[in-house]
């Protein structure tokens, strides 16, 4: 199985609460909810594809919360994004969480469970959002590739995905599809030749 990791993104790497004000105000974020004003037809439509290829979900114990207290009672034309996530399976990573509650759902308690998930599954599993846990899963090399909605936006701080520990890691572009509103749609592949061509193992 493939490690997919999706995020919206800010031109300084900020990856936190784009959604909406009280999504995650940690550490003092004061711009909740900065993603909105740049998405367009274009970008709805990425959205919706890239949990129609998704094969199941892995999610940080923070942002399965918030999905699991939202999607399930989704009506209307919500239902595009709501049923892929509420049919598909879901796995969180947690090691206090026993009750997963949302339909279909495993607690995965640590990164090596993880990895044994990927070694035994098929298809594509995508994280979504799940800042600290993307940052994990970066720093173990198990992802595969990032799929990046990058806006034409500097929010001065706040929580990233790349790992500081100095180690590198190429990615190959496969994918950039300017937006209407200046967004970049971007997609990069894990470049492993790439890496040991500079010299990294």
């Amino acid at each position: 199985m493939r490690l997919v990791v999706v995020e919206w993104m800010s031109l300084d790497g900020v990856v936190q609460a784009p959604g909406a004000p009280d999504e995650d105000p940690s550490g003092g974020f004061a711009h909740g909810g900065w993603h909105l004003r740049w998405f367009d037809d274009s970008s709805r439509q990425w959205v919706v594809d890239q949990l129609t290829t998704a094969s199941a979900f892995l999610f940080g114990r923070r942002t399965y919360d918030r999905f699991a207290a939202h999607w399930p009672h989704v009506t209307g034309p919500e239902r595009v994004v709501a049923d892929p996530l509420n049919n598909k399976p879901k796995y969180v990573v947690s090691s206090s969480l026993t009750d997963p509650g949302w339909a279909d759902s495993s607690v995965l308690p640590d990164v090596p469970a993880v990895a044994g998930l990927l070694k035994g599954g098929e298809g594509e599993l995508h994280v979504i959002g799940s800042a600290d846990l993307a940052a994990t899963l970066l720093a173990h090399d198990l992802v595969d590739e990032l799929r990046l909605m990058v806006d034409p936006v500097r929010l001065g701080g706040g929580k990233r995905i790349w790992p500081e520990d100095g180690t590198l890691a190429a990615f190959r572009l496969t994918r950039c599809e300017p937006t209407g509103t200046g967004a970049l749609l971007l997609h990069y592949a894990r470049d492993t030749d790439r890496d040991h061509a500079q010299g990294h193992d």
